[in-house]
């Protein structure tokens, strides 16, 4: 097994550089297909709703098959950008192994017209990852039929979760969360769901030594209506992949890095130890579950003045992503204000009790947008730490 120092080494050696930031669609990736070397079997396997095409890129010769798709959610980009790093990877010596054992089918962008409009839904505005039962849509359908055409061993469902989310209920933001879906109402234990635990497990030894406790497990309620769940349901080990958030790290780019080194860990996993998987699943119960505990920005012990009543209080604010131009903007938005103690942010600003001021116009209230506020006469901007 590469060692983690190794990993992180193999990950800047073959990072795709025409890849950065947030903001990923077939502009981006069109290209970088067509320069792919010979091995990979690159086609467009469909159109969506507006008739984007969908690729599948397929690669390697084994006999362990594994399906990836990406950007189901088109604002969910990061995972989009390591698939191109692995093939990278693929791309040059030190992956025959891999490649002598497995076969790979890749869908990079699933939703490219949610890609395009950097929205979570698709262009009829359905969420295509609620869609696997009644398949109402075309990307769904291709889905669908990349599954049943390629008959993968294992699947890794790629996607991206919100600054919202903590590992576990400790002051830890979760870079990094997994989930082996349930494939029944009961959330069964089951062999298909220990093969897909067993490789979740491992790759939280690997982080473990890069990121100590900021790796979470993604809330396991069964709903067939998902396609983690139909396809674990038919028996096909399934993992959902959620890039989270790191420190001062809105580009993410660093989380690729990480998810980079987690996915190398697990396809090595089913190269070497296919045939044992599953009975070393354990592990896997110790990864804590994901709580909602996170805010983006907490003035904490501002002083306020309302109706000539002074109070001291914490005021919480959310990034509101938003396209314009080709980049993505974060807007604050005030999102809760009171006793907020119980709760952590991604960054804190102590007020030390001095009074408090909001921009010109602005008010006290839930869901108003503010750049930045006033705090002893001084000047606080809250856009600066991403945009």
């Amino acid at each position: 097994m590469t060692s983690p120092v190794d990993l992180e080494k193999i990950f800047y050696a073959y990072k795709e550089a025409d890849l950065q930031h947030r903001y990923i669609t077939n502009d981006h990736i069109s290209p970088l297909l067509e320069n792919l070397k010979s091995d990979f079997k690159v086609d467009t396997i469909g159109f969506s709703v507006n008739n984007r095409p969908i690729y599948g890129v397929e690669v390697g010769t084994g006999s362990k098959r594994v399906l990836m798709w990406s950007q189901m959610h088109g604002n969910e980009s990061t995972t989009t950008k390591v698939l191109f790093d692995v093939f990278n990877m693929f791309s040059n010596e030190g992956s025959e192994m891999l490649l002598k054992d497995c076969r790979f089918y890749f869908i990079p962008i699933l939703n490219p017209d949610g890609a395009k409009a950097y929205t979570r839904v698709n262009a009829n505005n359905v969420d295509l990852n609620r869609d696997a039962q009644n398949l109402t849509q075309p990307e769904s359908k291709i889905l669908k039929r990349v599954f049943e055409d390629f008959k993968p061993d294992y699947c890794f469902n790629l996607h991206g979760q919100r600054t919202i989310f903590s590992a576990g209920k400790a002051d830890a933001s979760a870079t990094l969360s997994f989930l082996a879906p349930a494939q029944d109402k009961a959330c069964s234990v089951t062999a298909t769901r220990k093969k897909a635990m067993e490789l979740i497990a491992g790759m939280n030894s690997l982080l473990q030594t890069h990121i100590p406790n900021q790796v979470g497990i993604y809330d396991d309620a069964f709903n067939i209506n998902c396609v983690g769940d139909t396809f674990q349901s038919q028996n096909v080990p399934t993992i959902l992949f959620e890039a989270g958030h790191f420190a001062e790290d809105y580009g993410r780019e660093e989380v690729r890095k990480y998810l980079f080194m987690a996915m190398v860990t697990a396809l090595n996993l089913i190269a070497n130890n296919h045939d044992t998987l599953g009975e070393n699943h354990h592990d896997y119960f110790i990864i804590p579950e994901n709580e909602k505990l996170f805010y983006d920005i907490i003035i904490r012990n501002a002083r306020i003045t309302q109706d000539g009543i002074s109070s001291v209080m914490d005021l919480a604010f959310q990034f509101e992503e938003g396209l314009k131009e080709g980049k993505i903007y974060f807007t604050p938005v005030l999102v809760d204000f009171g006793e907020l103690s119980k709760v952590y942010a991604h960054e804190t600003i102590d007020a030390h009790n001095a009074h408090l001021e909001l921009p010109e116009g602005k008010c006290l209230e839930r869901a108003n947008s503010i750049d930045f506020v006033i705090i002893d006469n001084k000047i606080f901007s809250l856009i600066s730490v991403n945009n």
